[in-house]
């Protein structure tokens, strides 16, 4: 079977199917709506053929369905019936939880993306939790106001290293994973990694979007 992985950002939107090399690409952008997505992933993966859709949606998602609208996107997310827009069957998982799933090895793993804001998933034995770990309360406000894009303008990179390695430790001690993955743009910044973390990649994405589909490797409960 061959599945066409959908990578939604605000920026941009990254496609790859099955046995292709390249991802595609074309322009998101904060009024986008998710007819003008389906219709700019048509145009874009002409030519591709697939027979269902992994969709990495920037927001929260319960049960295949967005349950929230993307801050960084246009209106109608919500309820919009994304199977029939393509004809195909069509699965959805947050962004950072797709990104997690393709970067999966086995045993506890935590999730941290590192962008905009922070994204957060955890692994336990192939079940998938996505979590908003980044909304938590922290200093006054919360851990992605102070590791996310706005953090790093505002403290610069060697504050902005301080405050995510004490978010790492403290996550770390909450729940006890046998590694962190730190995925996101952000990871770049970083000098070194902290005690057993290890940096994952954008690309990892894909990779999780076609394990949505695996039989032996679909991740239980939860999405």
């Amino acid at each position: 079977m061959n599945i066409l992985v959908i990578d939604i950002g605000g920026t941009g939107v990254k496609l790859l199917v099955t046995g292709a090399t390249e991802r595609r690409r074309f322009p998101s952008g904060p009024t986008m709506t998710p007819a003008q997505m389906v219709a700019g992933v048509k145009r874009t993966a002409r030519g591709w053929q697939y027979d269902a859709v992994s969709i990495g949606y920037p927001g929260p998602v319960a049960h295949d369905h967005p349950v929230g609208e993307p801050p960084n996107l246009g209106r109608g997310w919500v309820g919009f019936d994304f199977a029939r827009a393509f004809g195909k069957p069509v699965r959805i998982l947050n962004d950072a939880a797709m990104q997690a799933l393709g970067s999966y090895r086995g045993g506890k793993m935590l999730f941290l993306g590192l962008g905009t804001g922070m994204g957060s998933t955890l692994i336990v034995d192939g079940t998938l939790v996505p979590m908003e770990l980044g909304h938590l309360p922290y200093r006054r406000s919360t851990f992605e106001t102070h590791v996310g894009d706005a953090a790093l303008e505002r403290y610069g990179k060697r504050k902005w290293r301080a405050r995510l390695d004490d978010v790492i430790a403290r996550l770390t001690a909450a729940f006890l994973p046998d590694e962190v993955v730190l995925g996101g743009g952000n990871v770049r910044l970083l000098k070194t990694l902290p005690p057993r973390c290890r940096a994952g990649d954008n690309d990892n994405a894909f990779a999780g979007g076609f394990r949505l589909w695996a039989p032996a490797r679909k991740p239980r409960g939860r999405k």
